[in-house]
């Protein structure tokens, strides 16, 4: 094939980049997907999101910088290209950290100013060497004011940053992100939402994993997008986030394609707030966690029966002793409608590799539209 005038590359790349850059500003499906899942990368049906995560790249205690496992260095740095194969169009992160990643590693990067370029710089360049659109940073279990003052300033550079790369080196800026739990608040210590809003797109909120079968005596869902009797919910959360001051068009709304399962004291009182010992380890891991694609098979398996309750918009189902709480199909369409409704930038998954068929991601997709 001839090659291109030079205008026409130009041209198509400048094109390219500003389609990027719509899809950034623009509605977020998103989903995250991480090697350890052993869901393979090419089996990822790519056209049903507009987003998708890798997880998770690591901090370098010693040197402060971003790094890729060398055993994940294959998948991560061919990530972008296998996911765009079937959607060309679907925009790519890069996410550092994780749940696993010891808070404590991530605090004492950025308590300092040099550690924090480190950081940031090596990040950029791992991105962008990839071929990510974007960073998303899993700093979880923040429980110190002085952390959450390190986080602001790590935000605030890390933008400038970014910005400064991209006018140097002609870019579009890279998109940054952050994955934070369903409140600003965790008890004492707030998150620093002047610095989140004005640093980040958009901010991924964790709206899961707020109740777990361990220690809880009594069944619970660990996502319920409303509870009247309480403030603890998914839609107090959202709400919480605006009022501190981090828009609704910032915010992305996360839900669980897994679930926890219990065991019931008494397989006849089998409803949410049922009495429980805890996990039930031979259906679920250790600490109960079941993938959506395992509930499904369990209901089949078990003939278990299922319920939607629309008071907390959560779903479970029971057979004998065994309950699970789940996000299924009616709860996921509701949370995306409360998204939509309540003008967020849409929502995202953890994790697609535990999916159903990809039943869940259809539903997500369907229910927001275009």
């Amino acid at each position: 094939m001839a090659p291109k005038p030079l205008p026409f590359l130009c041209f198509s790349l400048l094109l390219l980049l500003q389609l990027h850059f719509s899809a950034a500003q623009g509605v977020v499906k998103g989903g995250y997907w991480f090697p350890e899942s052993e869901f393979p990368l090419s089996d990822i049906d790519s056209t049903l999101f507009t987003h998708l995560f890798c997880a998770f790249a690591d901090l370098d205690t010693q040197t402060n910088q971003v790094v890729v496992s060398s055993a994940n260095v294959a998948s991560f740095s061919n990530f972008t290209t296998i996911v765009q194969l079937k959607n060309p169009s679907v925009i790519t992160l890069l996410s550092i950290g994780g749940g696993n990643a010891p808070s404590s590693t991530f605090a004492a990067m950025a308590s300092q100013s040099s550690s924090r370029a480190t950081f940031i710089d090596s990040s950029i360049s791992l991105a962008r060497s990839y071929g990510f659109y974007g960073l998303d940073l899993d700093w979880e279990h923040q429980t110190m004011d002085s952390e959450m003052a390190s986080l602001a300033l790590l935000l605030e550079e890390w933008r400038t940053a970014i910005d400064a790369e991209a006018t140097n080196s002609g870019l579009t800026p890279l998109i940054l992100t952050a994955a934070f739990p369903y409140t600003p608040r965790i008890n004492s210590v707030v998150y620093p939402s002047a610095s989140i809003s004005s640093s980040l797109d958009w901010v991924n909120v964790m709206a899961y994993d707020i109740f777990a079968p361990d220690p809880s005596p009594i069944t619970r869902s660990r996502a319920a997008l409303y509870d009247p009797n309480s403030e603890v919910s998914v839609s107090y959360g959202v709400e919480l986030w605006i009022q501190s001051g981090v828009p609704s068009t910032q915010l992305v709304l996360g839900f669980p394609f897994y679930g926890y399962a219990w065991v019931l004291v008494n397989a006849n009182d089998n409803g949410l707030f049922a009495p429980s010992t805890g996990p039930d380890t031979a259906v679920g891991a250790s600490d109960g966690t079941i993938g959506y694609d395992q509930i499904t098979a369990f209901i089949s398996q078990n003939s278990a029966t299922t319920v939607f309750n629309s008071t907390f918009v959560v779903d479970y189902c029971y057979a004998g002793t065994t309950w699970i709480g789940f996000d299924g199909t009616q709860t996921i369409s509701t949370k995306v409608s409360f998204a939509k409704a309540n003008g967020m930038l849409g929502y995202f998954a953890w994790h697609v590799g535990v999916d159903s068929n990809w039943v869940l991601s259809q539903t997500a997709s369907q229910a927001w539209g275009a």
